[in-house]
């Protein structure tokens, strides 16, 4: 019997564990576990049973952010070299860069997101803007909505999803938030820079405007999309499960089918206009517990759940992107995602967040001095940053 550590979702997760089960003929059968909803909790929950050597974690669902922690305390099995290809071949680049720990393959992407800049097709119009114009920035958003008395839906509450609007601001921008990450704790937080004045300036300079949503500091993913549906929408970034609950909204008589019909999409704005955006990367990558005693199994079952038609299955299932670029051609994936190809190509030029196994430390050095958004200022918030992010890394101040 092998134990899945999962992430919660719709039940996608325990249906693939069934059927792999099913198809390994005897092989195996899996207990499907289920892990908190925040993804916090879920690393202090696994970091806890694995520090403690659990047998009992065969396979986990580990948000990518973390496999770099894991695998550097010796958590993660990885997976041998013949093998290597069942779990990369095909595998879009924004997750791959994820599943590499001391260029050791460690953890195999199972689904990947991304978020897309979703519109108000009536709102573009009046303002006569392209939001799939190549060189559509944050600005040009920002004064589209102004003029047109709308507000733009962002994630800046204090937690992970803040962070994951930081970072793609400062990689779109050309830079990083923390360099060196192989040398640990004595890792060069690089936030002070020309590429973290620009994330500053947007996210204070949108606080502070006409444009901002409402009780934008206390703001996560459901209060974003309930502000992009209601009267003062304009625009929003978000994930893509936004659209599939739109249309939920409108058969739970909570909006209109004209709202659906009014919404478009298009890539991550730019930060400046001549360089491509690097959008969020969000998802789930597998990994196998070190101290497992049925590792061959395991890795059989991580082989089947991240297959392409498996990755296909969980897509239109659970509504999760998937990591694999071709289940994007699937006829079946193209009907639920219209925008399958923004998608697509969004997950492969993302920019995933600091690789590090300081991750924890890194994102919340960031959350603290970064809220709320209204004080945001350049240089003065990057550089408070990089000070303060140095002295939790050397232990010189706690969290």
């Amino acid at each position: 019997m092998l134990t899945w550590y999962i992430n919660p979702d719709n039940g996608g997760q325990g249906r693939l564990a069934e059927s792999c089960a099913a198809a390994s003929n005897g092989g195996y059968r899996v207990d499907v576990q289920v892990l908190p909803n925040d993804a916090s909790q879920q690393r202090e929950q696994l970091v806890r049973r694995l520090a403690a050597k659990d047998s009992s974690i065969d396979v986990m669902s580990l948000d990518p952010p973390f496999v770099a922690e894991f695998a550097n305390a010796g958590f993660l099995r990885p997976f041998d070299a013949g093998d290597a290809a069942a779990f990369t071949d095909g595998v879009l680049k924004g997750p791959l860069t994820t599943a590499y720990w001391k260029d050791q393959l460690v953890a195999a992407p199972f689904w990947a997101n991304t978020q897309l800049l979703w519109y108000r097709k009536s709102v573009v119009q009046a303002a006569g803007v392209d939001p799939n114009r190549a060189g559509f920035t944050w600005d040009d958003m920002i004064k589209a909505a102004e003029g047109q008395h709308r507000v733009i839906g962002v994630q800046a509450n204090r937690y992970e999803g803040y962070m994951v609007w930081i970072n793609a601001l400062v990689v779109s921008a050309g830079g990083e938030i923390v360099g060196n990450v192989e040398a640990g704790k004595d890792a060069t937080p690089e936030i002070a820079s020309p590429a973290g004045d620009a994330a500053a300036r947007i996210i204070g300079g949108l606080a502070r405007s006409a444009a901002a949503p409402p009780a934008m500091p206390n703001a996560g993913e459901e209060e974003s999309r309930s502000t992009f549906q209601g009267d003062t929408g304009g625009f929003m970034v978000n994930w893509p499960y936004v659209y599939s609950a739109a249309k939920e909204d409108v058969t739970g008589g909570g909006i209109a089918q004209s709202v659906v019909d009014d919404i478009g999409w298009a890539r991550y704005p730019r930060v400046t206009a001549d360089q491509p955006s690097r959008p969020p990367l969000g998802g789930i990558n597998l990994a196998v517990g070190n101290y497992t005693t049925h590792p061959a199994e395991a890795v059989a079952l991580v082989k089947c759940v991240t297959s392409l038609p498996n990755n296909i299955a969980y897509m239109v299932d659970a509504g999760n992107p998937a990591a694999r670029g071709a289940a994007y051609d699937d006829p079946k994936v193209r009907e639920a995602f219209p925008m399958a190809d923004v998608i697509r190509q969004s997950i492969n030029d993302a920019g995933p967040r600091p690789i590090t196994p300081y991750y924890n430390d890194v994102s919340t050095s960031v959350q603290l001095t970064w809220h709320p958004p209204g004080e945001v200022e350049a240089p003065a918030t990057p550089k408070e940053t990089a000070t303060f992010m140095s002295d939790v890394l050397q232990g010189k101040r706690l969290l």
